[in-house]
């Protein structure tokens, strides 16, 4: 670990406990055009996946996404930041590992990202936060890494992604960075960890 330059975290599951808010939000979507509340293979799929492909999940037609999308862009999402939870040892962690090493966020939300950081005062702890609107496609595919690679100018061995999904998992295997599974002992990674205070250890900090 001692080549490690730079890590990357997913947001959803690992900065923080979104399932309430995704939860809350989704179902707000579909209440709205009254169907009925997520399933939990529909909550897995949305709490993954990007917006855009969720509602498409959720709502199938072409009419129906197009609805769901305007209505979406209605919506107040200040309600749903009270319902997340920051992990508890991610500012120590990250007060610990910086400056030495770089920090990055590799994340399929799209628009809600750079807010949620504001809103609890974390925008200054991360030099990079690629979206799924940055890049041409999002994980599972391998494209959010690259950029944090390309910007950062160093090999794929030389960062560390942490992420909680399978989609996590897909994405640091396509892009051969050394992946830290966080709370999901079945997927396949060079690490498991159940906390982020667990990073120490590992990066040698």
């Amino acid at each position: 670990m001692k080549d490690i330059k730079v890590v990357a975290f997913d947001c959803d599951g690992v900065l923080f406990d979104t399932e309430e808010a995704n939860w809350a939000y989704y179902n707000h979507l579909l209440k709205h055009f009254r169907r009925p509340t997520m399933t939990p293979e529909q909550f897995a799929y949305a709490h993954q996946h990007t917006l855009n492909e969720s509602i498409a999940y959720l709502f199938e037609d072409e009419e129906a996404i197009a609805a769901a999308y305007d209505y979406r862009q209605t919506m107040d999402y200040s309600a749903y930041l009270k319902l997340l939870k920051v992990e508890p040892d991610l500012v120590a962690l990250l007060t610990r590992i910086r400056p030495k090493l770089k920090t990055a966020i590799a994340t399929n939300r799209s628009d809600t990202m750079n807010r949620l950081l504001a809103e609890f005062a974390l925008t200054e702890y991360f030099d990079l936060v690629v979206t799924s609107f940055d890049i041409r496609r999002p994980k599972p595919y391998p494209d959010s890494l690259f950029k944090i690679l390309d910007h950062f100018g160093i090999a794929a061995h030389q960062a560390l992604y942490v992420g909680d999904s399978q989609v996590d998992a897909e994405a640091a295997r396509a892009a051969k960075i050394p992946f830290v599974a966080f709370r999901n002992e079945p997927l396949p990674a060079e690490h498991h960890i159940g906390s982020l205070k667990a990073l120490e250890e590992i990066l040698e900090v």
